[in-house]
């Protein structure tokens, strides 16, 4: 284990906080710097496409089957985050699983609130399964706020009959919009995302709209059906309880569902990949399991 090497990581970002008092523009360009230097996975080619009027990567390992394809939804609680910031998970995990990933953007809040992002995720979805021949040739994944979306048009296109993907890959997904689960008030101070973010994140994203709604969380929707799904969290970090509350809806569902929990990580820990053996070691495992999905 390399507690070490996160505790290592953890302080020198201390060393760079968040602006204060910084408007949505300022928080974007702050992560997007924070991130630029991070080495990404060698051999991906990128390929910019434009899908509902918003920039997202197609990133292809080398000798890649183009008839199959990862969506991948990056995090950033609906505020922050891009294509370009979550390059070293979209590219690795292209490496460890042979397809093509892309890599989807989507509108942020506040100045596009809640269902845009969303909307935006289910189009990347629609695009993906056409660009491949229909869903089936198509996986999921996400992190984070991604990971709720990822997860929701899954939801929303096997109720609008579109289809299903051959397996879904959530990394701490966001789902308990309302604080209630017990790591939620256990680990109010966790690393990178504690309750107080978490608060503004989803203020900003919705408002006053009903945060338990299937709409906008995936917690609370019928799981009957969906296909098998892989989930991996820290034991370090608020959104703990959202993934064992899901692994467990899910299985009362019927879903194949595999949970695995990593002892010591904070949220989102497969940013630091390069530098993390936890890191890695977790894209690699969601790599594999995206790849036997797609076989």
């Amino acid at each position: 284990m390399s507690i070490e090497q996160l505790h290592q990581i953890l302080a020198m970002g201390a060393e760079n906080p968040p602006p204060e008092n910084g408007g949505p523009g300022d928080i974007r360009a702050w992560f997007e710097g924070m991130m630029e230097p991070t080495p990404t996975a060698q051999g991906i080619a990128i390929e910019p496409v434009s899908i509902a009027g918003n920039p997202c990567e197609i990133l292809r390992p080398e000798g890649a089957d183009d008839g199959k394809m990862v969506l991948y939804v990056h995090g950033g609680g609906w505020l922050f985050g891009s294509p370009r910031s979550h390059r070293v998970i979209a590219s690795n995990l292209a490496r460890a699983s042979g397809v093509p990933v892309l890599s989807a953007e989507y509108r942020k809040a506040p100045e596009h609130p809640a269902p845009a992002a969303h909307d935006d995720v289910f189009e990347a979805y629609r695009w993906a399964a056409d660009k491949v021949g229909g869903a089936g040739n198509l996986a999921v994944a996400g992190d984070s706020a991604g990971a709720n979306m990822a997860l929701s048009s899954v939801i929303r296109a096997r109720d609008a009959g579109l289809g299903l993907p051959a397996g879904v890959a959530l990394l701490s997904p966001a789902l308990d919009l309302t604080g209630e689960g017990a790591s939620h008030k256990s680990m109010a101070d966790a690393p990178l995302v504690d309750a107080n973010m978490m608060g503004l994140f989803n203020m900003l994203a919705f408002g006053d709209r009903d945060r338990t709604a299937p709409e906008f969380t995936p917690f609370n929707a019928d799981m009957t059906g969906l296909p098998p799904a892989l989930i991996h969290v820290g034991t370090w970090e608020l959104l703990l309880s959202d993934s064992e509350t899901l692994a467990a809806r899910m299985q009362a569902a019927g879903v194949e569902v595999t949970l695995k929990t990593w002892d010591g990580m904070c949220h989102n820990h497969q940013l630091f990949a390069p530098f993390l053996e936890e890191g890695m070691a977790s894209l690699n495992e969601v790599g594999a399991f995206l790849r036997a999905r797609l076989e």
